[in-house]
């Protein structure tokens, strides 16, 4: 019997509700050129809204982790969704900057909620041998839910550009609702909460993870992980409004070079990245990667086509797509038995990229419709040097 048939339903509820977490996340791309627009909000108040879901989630995560382990998955996730039906109707009332910041910091709270409870029961109910089966079908609803959410955003702002988030609140109000009444709480087992020494590890506070982070044997790769997500999250946050600004796209255009773009990427994903790894070994797909992400990211500023815009998207999202899973493979690798406490680390790199190279970006885009990608460009070119870098110190240690 297989994990789906045995846990159909509980998978289900919570592919479901990431799956819709991650689209109004992402159904908001496309809509805000528009929206910054009508309020008449700058490119550097953008930034900082999308810098503050980020702060938000990873300060609360660690806190939201603990509570889903003493107050139950079930009663965390309900809640969590909730709160994500509240920031999502409230960021589509918003007439100020104000309530767009609350709006936002109560999503990232709600993301802080719902992911640790979600993993956390995807494990409680699967055995280590379903455990990376159980991880995939979750990791596939956040991918599509970014895939789709723009999409839906595109489109369905043509009824509105506000439309798309009251639609994005009732559907967690759903799911709320499906959740609270169809999913059973966890049992957690004794293997999934036994004190062995990586468990105790994973225990430190989130700042004692990130002070200490410089003495471990990966720290370089951390490194790399913060200034990729920098250069990445300073490409996406300003995309729309980029294309917006240069060449007059509409929400609809945009959705689907984003929504098109995302769904090559996960393909690519199924059906060749094992292959790539295998052929080319992770540390040269992650800099071949930096480094065509950097160079079309630059082309980007030369292109003026809509079909040539596209390809050029299509080129950066696809290096994207295969660079993220390829560094937390790499990761994994060198984890050995602390494999939750280097993804936490992961994770929090990631974050503090995600949440200083959207505030660059804005800022950036205020100046100059053009400087954002100058330094995306630049800082992913650096970071596929020090990818280089670091492989050849790598190699010196092997063969001393």
């Amino acid at each position: 019997m297989t994990l789906l048939t045995r846990h159909q339903g509980a998978l289900l509820v919570l592919m479901l509700n990431l799956f819709l977490v991650f689209s109004g996340i992402g159904l908001v791309i496309p809509i805000m050129p528009k929206f910054m627009d009508s309020l008449g909000i700058t490119g550097g108040i953008i930034g900082l809204l999308i810098a503050s879901f980020s702060l938000t989630q990873l300060l609360c995560s660690p806190l939201a982790g603990r509570l889903a382990d003493s107050f139950g998955r079930k009663k965390m996730i309900v809640i969590g969704m909730l709160v994500f039906a509240v920031s999502e109707g409230l960021f589509g009332l918003a007439s100020s900057s104000q309530l767009l910041f609350v709006s936002r910091m109560l999503g990232g709270i709600s993301a802080a909620m719902i992911m640790p409870a979600v993993m956390a029961y995807a494990a409680d109910i699967t055995t280590p041998k379903e455990r990376a089966a159980g991880m995939g079908y979750i990791t596939a609803s956040i991918t599509t839910g970014f895939i789709i959410g723009p999409g839906i955003g595109g489109y369905i702002a043509e009824f509105g550009i506000r439309v798309p988030f009251y639609a994005a609140g009732a559907a967690g109000l759903f799911a709320a609702c499906i959740t609270l009444f169809i999913l059973r709480e966890s049992r957690r087992t004794q293997e999934n909460i036994s004190d062995t020494p990586s468990s105790i590890v994973e225990r430190r506070g989130l700042f004692s993870q990130l002070r200490y982070a410089y003495r471990e044997p990966y720290f370089f790769s951390l490194i790399i992980v913060f200034v990729m997500s920098f250069g990445l999250a300073n490409y996406e946050t300003i995309y729309g409004l980029f294309v917006d600004q240069k060449f007059g796209f509409q929400p609809k255009d945009i959705a689907f070079i984003i929504t098109f773009g995302s769904i090559a990427g996960a393909v690519v994903q199924v059906t060749a990245f094992s292959w790539l790894l295998k052929r080319f070994g992770e540390q040269r797909v992650i800099t071949l990667c930096l480094f065509f992400a950097g160079l079309f990211i630059l082309l980007t500023l030369f292109v003026h086509q809509f079909w040539m815009i596209f390809a050029v998207t299509f080129i950066v999202f696809l290096a994207i797509d295969i660079l993220r899973p390829a560094i937390s493979t790499q990761l994994s690798m060198v984890a050995e038995d602390q494999q939750g406490y280097v993804a936490g680390l992961n994770s929090a790199f990631t974050s503090l990229g995600n949440i200083a190279g959207p505030i660059a970006a804005g800022f950036l885009l205020d100046l100059d419709v053009n400087y954002p990608y100058t330094l995306a460009c630049l800082v992913l070119l650096i970071c596929s040097g020090l990818s280089i870098r670091s492989k050849k110190r790598s190699l010196r240690v092997n063969h001393s």
